[in-house]
């Protein structure tokens, strides 16, 4: 039950963007203030995520979820039925309000499957199953979102995320969450940022996801520069199917190996063999069809590496912190796609496309490094 009421919610996200995107340019507004707006959103969205993720902590999921569903999806639902209101600061008011409340889904469902599946070959699995069903919904998410007028998908995303999450927080596995406290705030407890002096371990697993988000915010739009050189735009859609479909498959042939290596270690392995790809990348960028074939290969370390991102933050957090622990790992992935797609709006304009994939290739790396034994004391 609660595996199917996260889901439900994040298809609701993975709806959420184009939607508020279409809905925030509609009616007499601009492409360039929706962007706006939208960046805005997911600006407060990823810097408050993981305070977010602590309230889940402090004061259990079932308390935490609808108290953030309600405002989330009344600021969401208000925004859908504004009637052609175009009053930049009420819409910004708006936005704001939706990005600050959006309900953890991702990382109350990872502490669930923490208390759920004790030993760490069952949460690979698990986490594994958990990335791979985020990626198949946000793959499906924005074409669901486009098929509706504006208003309404975005009215569908807000109420499918209120309710899976208020969904998630009512089902009995999410209960454990809840040991230890009372229904009121928990106890003082050691904290799980990166910065904080027992985070070594999130903040490894941080820098590695925040490696996994820039290679897709920047992957995405040299295949796009990619796809036009060719003569080719339509095939976009084609390339980056296939970098999903080959995330897919990794992340499920992930979840079934034995490693040998604890999580935190593999980490920088991971993100090694992914800087590599994209060297290769580099090499197959003067030709759509090979490009597609590597891309497609690139796309099989993402999801192992985010869940193993994922699984090192969990195991690494103090008791009591798993959900802020994966919190802090999911809003470095978000913030990473935005630097991401920043650096490549930079080096496609400026640079011939191979120059992109090693620079990228080579950010990298170096978070590969950070990821490692060295970060384990910085």
């Amino acid at each position: 039950m609660a595996f199917g009421a996260a889901l439900v919610g994040r298809l609701g996200y993975g709806m959420l963007g184009v939607a508020l995107l279409l809905e925030l340019s509609a009616g007499g507004g601009s492409l360039a203030r929706g962007g706006l707006l939208a960046t805005g959103f997911g600006t407060v969205s990823v810097v408050l995520g993981p305070a977010r993720a602590d309230l889940v902590d402090r004061w259990g999921a079932g308390r935490a979820l609808p108290a953030l569903a309600a405002p989330f999806a009344g600021a969401l639902l208000t925004l859908a039925c504004r009637g052609g209101s175009t009053n930049t600061a009420a819409l910004g008011l708006l936005v704001a309000a939706g990005g600050a409340t959006c309900p953890p889904l991702g990382p109350t469902m990872r502490a669930v499957w923490g208390a759920l599946a004790p030993q760490e070959a069952l949460l690979q699995r698990a986490f594994g199953l958990d990335t791979v069903a985020e990626e198949v919904l946000f793959l499906v998410g924005p074409p669901l979102a486009v098929a509706l007028d504006p208003a309404r998908a975005l009215a569908v995303a807000a109420v499918l995320v209120a309710a899976g999450a208020c969904a998630l927080a009512a089902a009995p596995a999410t209960r454990l969450l809840a040991a230890g406290g009372s229904g009121g705030a928990r106890p003082a407890r050691a904290r799980s940022g990166p910065l904080s002096a027992g985070g070594a371990g999130v903040r490894r697993a941080a820098v590695a996801a925040l490696a996994v988000g820039v290679c897709l915010g920047a992957v995405d739009l040299y295949v796009l520069a990619c796809a036009r050189q060719a003569h080719h735009a339509g095939a976009v859609g084609w390339v980056l199917a296939g970098q999903s479909a080959g995330s897919v498959v990794g992340g499920l042939v992930n979840g079934r190996l034995r490693w040998r290596r604890p999580a935190p270690a593999r980490l920088p392995l991971l993100l090694a063999g992914l800087a590599a790809l994209l060297c290769v990348d580099a090499v197959a960028a003067g030709s759509l069809p090979w490009l597609a074939g590597c891309v497609a290969a690139t796309g099989t370390l993402l999801a192992p590496t985010l869940s193993t991102a994922y699984l090192a933050a969990a195991r690494t957090a103090p008791e009591g912190a798993a959900a802020r622990a994966t919190g802090w790992v999911n809003s470095a992935v978000n913030a990473g796609s935005s630097a991401g797609g920043a650096l490549a709006s930079a080096l496609v304009g400026a640079h011939v496309l191979p120059v992109g994939f090693l620079a990228t290739g080579a950010v990298v790396g170096l978070c590969a490094f950070g990821a490692g034994e060295r970060g384990r004391n910085g």
